[in-house]
């Protein structure tokens, strides 16, 4: 993570259909989307100067915003342009993406039918999100305090930034105990997910996911699944208690931050990042080199 503030990072951001220099991308106090969470937005890598699935992310930005209940008033050709254009212009070859939109500060209160919906996107360089030495070790994880919600209190099924609020809780709370991360369980007591990232793990051979039926069905997630029947790796996407975790032998992470992450240990449990972990962790990154990269 960057040890400058990141209001102070230099370049361009698109906002509003725009390139504005990085310090005046600002918005009002009274913006809905910071009073009352209305707002979407995606977590998406660019590597070798190329955006990973960036089509697929744009698409669940836009979908987001429907289950929100507003219209972004862009294109998904006009954001992944927008997208591909900024990274030109930040001139990065390997960086971090972030497409946000929120509603503005047209009118205050819950109800803000008619508030302007905004659109940035920001670009910045940022290394592995845990860190580089240990991941390959196996991080840590606590058992969060919190737990994700019914679907039918949250819009589980959007990428909104209200839905991180216990993310935020739980990690730091974590972290303040020396862990990097923690596990989430649902509202049900079952494996859910970690606070920013999919979870997966191994037994005598196969992979167990938890089915994401309250929790985003993560873009980084369909990938390694996908990654994992090439391999003919036998796949079981289902509900996981929190005591099997003591007959699992991995496990690791992954999401678009993450990456692929091995993990060594979720509370009492404790894993060894094996051979599976570590075949996904390389097929993973062949998958998102350009293939241009990969052939020189």
């Amino acid at each position: 993570m960057s040890a400058i503030p990141f209001d102070q990072l230099n370049g361009e951001i698109w906002f509003n259909d725009e390139f504005v220099a990085w310090g005046d991308a600002k918005i009002h106090v009274l913006s809905h989307g910071l009073h009352y969470a209305s707002a979407v937005f995606e977590g998406e890598r660019a590597y070798g100067g190329e955006i990973f699935k960036l089509r697929e992310h744009t698409e669940r930005l836009v979908e987001s915003g429907r289950i929100l209940g507003f219209t972004i008033p862009y294109s998904l050709d006009e954001i992944d342009s927008a997208c591909n254009e900024l990274l030109r212009r930040q001139g990065f070859s390997d960086a971090y993406v972030r497409p946000i939109a929120w509603r503005g500060s047209e009118s205050m209160g819950v109800s803000a039918q008619k508030n302007r919906i905004n659109v940035a996107i920001a670009i910045w360089q940022w290394p592995s999100y845990f860190n580089p030495e240990e991941r390959m070790k196996g991080i840590r994880l606590d058992m969060a305090e919190y737990r994700r919600p019914d679907p039918r209190t949250a819009p589980s099924r959007s990428k909104a930034s209200g839905l991180y609020m216990i993310c935020t809780i739980s990690k730091h709370a974590a972290e303040a105990k020396g862990y990097a991360d923690a596990l989430m369980l649902d509202w049900r007591g079952h494996v859910a997910e970690a606070t920013g990232a999919n979870v997966f793990f191994v037994k005598d051979g196969a992979l167990h996911t938890p089915t994401p039926d309250c929790f985003l069905d993560g873009i980084t997630r369909r990938t390694v699944i996908d990654l994992a029947q090439r391999r003919g790796i036998e796949l079981n996407v289902r509900t996981i208690m929190p005591e099997e975790l003591e007959g699992f032998t991995e496990c690791f992470l992954c999401g678009t931050a993450a990456e692929v992450t091995p993990v060594s240990e979720i509370g009492p449990y404790r894993f060894s990042p094996g051979e599976i972990s570590r075949q996904l962790v390389a097929d993973y990154m062949s998958e998102v080199t350009p293939k241009r990269i990969a052939a020189e």
